[in-house]
């Protein structure tokens, strides 16, 4: 479960300045500085599409996956962009996030949406 030292990064954005620049940066520096001791990195809708199709970002959550941030995607948003397989390759743990996200807010992880 989920406590106060827990980020959750839901990201739905489909634009790549607000990922490199804002999003990703943050998640990253965030685990490696040592500012949230579990983070989990979402992505949800129009991101998944631009994920499946940008080799820059793919190459960061690989990274974000190393430094052990647990990535997931939804798999309905997934499944209606035609991208569930590519994001399953890239090591992202694809499901359906209605309840899991539901989880996440109501337990005492930090949320945030991008």
């Amino acid at each position: 479960m989920a406590d106060q030292n827990s980020l959750v990064v839901l990201w739905t954005s489909g634009d790549k300045e607000v990922a490199k620049k804002m999003v990703f940066m943050y998640t990253l520096n965030a685990k490696t500085r040592g500012w949230w001791q579990d983070i989990k990195f979402i992505v949800w809708g129009p991101s998944s599409k631009l994920l499946s199709e940008d080799q820059e970002l793919q190459e960061q959550i690989k990274e974000f996956i190393e430094e052990g941030i647990g990535v997931e995607a939804c798999q309905a948003c997934a499944d209606q962009y035609g991208v569930a397989d590519d994001l399953a390759e890239l090591g992202i743990d694809v499901k359906y996030m209605g309840e899991p996200l539901t989880d996440y807010i109501k337990s005492e992880a930090n949320v945030i949406t991008f």
